[in-house]
């Protein structure tokens, strides 16, 4: 690895917590600078900007995390169990995307538009064949499946679980509910 390409991969590094943290524009380029130890100019140099730094992290963690959990339409509820878990060992990546849709509002994350279209094409597939879920449209029915898979997601302050619960009674409750949503 270069140093210019080592460099970068610190930025990105400190950039990811930062946003996570602070949001965009919570953010400060010169702690993303100094926690990178790189020079401030250099965030400029690779990303022009704050918002395209925020881009270039939002969009790796994204496709990195669509790689990572494989869509399976014909076992939705095993697909919301492995979302479930990636989201628990990956915090950083819901708390990026809760940020973006705050502070981007409606703008379609570009890397996040083919994967998803991807997906419905794949369920109503999916659908037509088998008629799983066939009561819901492939969006609605995505949109509920998503929904439960990121119940406990740490951005979701209205999950409050109990103490007596575990990240594995959770996931059991996720797949079932999605088992009986089908």
């Amino acid at each position: 690895m270069s140093r210019a390409d080592a460099t970068k991969a610190r930025i990105l590094q400190a950039a990811t917590d930062e946003f996570a943290k602070y949001g965009i524009a919570g953010a400060r380029v010169d702690r993303i600078a100094k926690t990178a130890a790189a020079n401030k100019n250099l965030i400029y140099v690779y990303f022009c900007s704050k918002d395209q730094l925020f881009d270039a992290v939002f969009d790796a963690h994204v496709t990195h995390g669509l790689n990572s959990v494989p869509f399976t339409p014909g076992d939705l509820p095993e697909y919301a169990g492995r979302l479930f878990d990636y989201c628990r060992q990956n915090p950083d990546v819901i708390r990026l995307a809760t940020w973006h849709r705050l502070e981007r509002g409606d703008q379609d994350p570009a890397v996040a538009a083919p994967a998803r279209d991807a997906k419905l094409d794949a369920l109503a597939a999916t659908q037509k064949k088998d008629g799983i879920g066939s009561e819901f449209s492939p969006a609605t029915l995505l949109t509920l499946v998503l929904g439960m898979a990121l119940a406990w997601s740490p951005s979701n302050i209205t999950s409050l679980p109990s103490e007596a619960e575990s990240a594995d009674d959770r996931r059991r409750a996720i797949v079932e509910a999605v088992r009986r949503l089908l």
